[in-house]
């Protein structure tokens, strides 16, 4: 097959004439390179002639490097890429208008993972709505899903549990690219953005990301593979626990461990239950980051032997119910200014409320993924590929 051409590839291949010359603003980090590794604001300069008034940067900053939940605040200027940083993850989560106000187009290019509570889509529904606000045009420069656009799960987000890591009503596992997601937001919640999308080439819905031909950039620290973007919509559940997902580690969200748990036991009880794709080895791993840094925790391996079979929202509320079952005074749900953490995650109280009251985690998952049947047929309407 042959390699897949992401927008930005495409946007270079017509010389860049829908913004060749234009004062512009850029939606990038780090991801936000060609097949050859340039990065976006070289090229928008250097091909496109394009002035580059200024770089907003989403969650972990222009090189994603800053950790989670770390606030990026006011304007920086970079010197290597001689161009203006605004962090969109500090003081505002949307564009400053009087920012916006100078700019003919707001060009938007970030891999994302294709999990609902990554917060770039976060961002994306801000640049879209400031946009609208300002009648600014926005060309999303699309990027693969790199778990692929065919297979969806999880909870369907109810609208009072919406956040910054929850913006859109959505499953955790939506199948749609950036570029198709866009087009969603842009149009179910009225944001009125002059929106252009410039599609892949060679792309198609079955692809995981290492079947591209592209080459992974980590989007986040916490992100080094597509290993681990594999299995983050079943474990970055774990983030609503006092339980480690892995983070400071060299596996993230394969890893999830407390200094306190039974690795033994919590692994023999999940492989009994034979969840599809997926085996879980008890191990001990020290976070230098992140929850119990630089503490002894006892936990879990996730293994995915087959991510075609596995189902990784599963995963993740077995993985619960059996640590919570197996550890019942030590397991706690967290909070954030008095809300759950785990009811942002899953865009309800319903698998909080239904695993505190030891109810059989197949009910739960049938009961929780019931809407997606409807979902599923509605986001075919957003398709730009078979």
């Amino acid at each position: 097959m042959e390699r897949v051409k992401t927008g930005l590839d495409k946007l270079i291949e017509e010389d860049f004439r829908r913004i060749r010359g234009r004062s512009i603003g850029i939606v990038a980090n780090q991801t936000s390179t060609t097949n050859e590794l340039k990065h976006i604001v070289e090229e928008a300069k250097r091909k496109g002639r394009c002035k580059v008034e200024v770089v907003f940067t989403p969650e972990h900053g222009f090189r994603s490097a800053i950790g989670e939940g770390e606030k990026i605040y006011g304007e920086k200027y970079d010197e290597e890429y001689n161009v203006k940083i605004y962090s969109l993850y500090g003081e505002t989560y949307k564009p400053p208008r009087i920012i916006m106000e100078k700019l003919e187009t707001l060009v938007f290019d970030l891999q994302d993972v294709g999990v609902r509570w990554y917060t770039y889509i976060s961002t994306l529904y801000y640049c879209l709505e400031a946009c609208g606000e300002t009648e600014t045009p926005i060309i999303i420069l699309d990027r693969p899903n790199p778990i692929t656009g065919e297979i969806i799960e999880g909870t369907m987000l109810e609208s009072k549990y919406k956040s910054f890591i929850g913006i859109a009503e959505i499953p955790i596992r939506y199948g749609l690219t950036i570029g198709e997601l866009s087009t969603f937001l842009n149009e179910k919640y009225g944001l009125n953005a002059p929106l252009q999308v410039i599609a892949m080439e060679n792309w198609r819905r079955d692809l995981w990301f290492d079947e591209t031909g592209l080459i992974w950039i980590p989007p986040s620290p916490n992100m080094p593979t597509i290993n681990s973007a594999s299995i983050y919509p079943g474990t970055g559940l774990i983030e609503g626990t006092n339980i480690s997902e892995g983070r400071g580690t060299p596996l993230p969200f394969q890893l999830v461990g407390a200094p306190w748990m039974n690795s033994r036991k919590t692994s023999e009880e999940l492989n009994r239950i034979g969840l599809n794709g997926v085996k879980f080895r008890s191990t001990i791993f020290k976070p230098t980051t992140s929850k119990y840094k630089d503490q002894y925790c006892r936990g879990i391996q996730v293994h995915i032997t087959n991510r075609l079979e596995a189902r990784p929202f599963q995963i993740g509320i077995h993985i619960l119910s059996a640590i919570k079952r197996l550890h019942p005074k030590k397991f706690k749900w967290i909070k954030r200014k008095e809300r759950y953490i785990i009811d942002l995650l899953t865009g309800t109280d319903k698998l909080r409320k239904k695993l505190d009251e030891g109810e059989d985690p197949w009910i739960i998952i049938d009961e929780l993924e019931g809407p997606l049947e409807d979902y599923a047929y509605k986001k075919q309407n957003y398709h730009l590929y078979i």
